[in-house]
């Protein structure tokens, strides 16, 4: 059997995305239960140089959702203006990419097999087929972005593990 666009996309977004409205959820609940404001971590950062926690839970629904978007309209852009977002509005962000992704149908997202696109950013463009976009780009994009939320909420206390990450497990019925 071969394996679709959509399940290499879509279904693998979902089960990320899964996994950090999860963890965003369990980090609610910690400040909560420690007097802590969820504010605080939305402008955390590993390191000074990298962005900020509010940075890496926009780009993950920008990798997901935004990434099927972009397949759709032939082009893809990094994100713009970093919303300053609050901890409960990332929630809902990644909420809203879920539902948008939960919407499209097999037939719609395997129709761009093939499908000529581009990763623009600024003057340069990236040429990409839309499976060589979304595997070797947005995915590990993807990853990137949801594993360094999840390490900041684990820096800041978070009890959360492997499994925590992962999400929905695609199992043998």
């Amino acid at each position: 059997m071969a394996i679709s666009l959509y399940d290499v996309s879509v279904t693998s977004f979902l089960q990320v995305l899964g996994g950090v409205s999860g963890f965003l959820e369990r980090g609610f609940a910690h400040c909560q239960d420690n007097g802590i404001d969820p504010e605080e971590i939305v402008a955390t950062r590993l390191f000074p140089d990298m962005l900020p926690f509010r940075f890496q839970v926009i780009s993950v629904a920008h990798h997901s959702q935004g990434a099927i978007e972009g397949v759709k309209a032939g082009v893809f852009s990094p994100g713009g203006v970093m919303d300053p977002l609050s901890y409960t509005q990332l929630q809902q962000l990644v909420a809203d990419a879920q539902a948008a992704l939960k919407a499209l149908t097999p037939e719609e997202v395997n129709a761009y097999e093939g499908r000529d696109m581009a990763f623009q950013f600024g003057e340069r463009k990236l040429p990409f087929t839309a499976e060589g976009f979304l595997m070797s780009f947005s995915l590990p994009n993807l990853h990137f972005h949801a594993t360094t939320a999840y390490d900041i909420l684990r820096m800041k206390g978070v009890p959360l593990g492997k499994r925590d990450y992962m999400g929905q497990l695609r199992l043998k019925m």
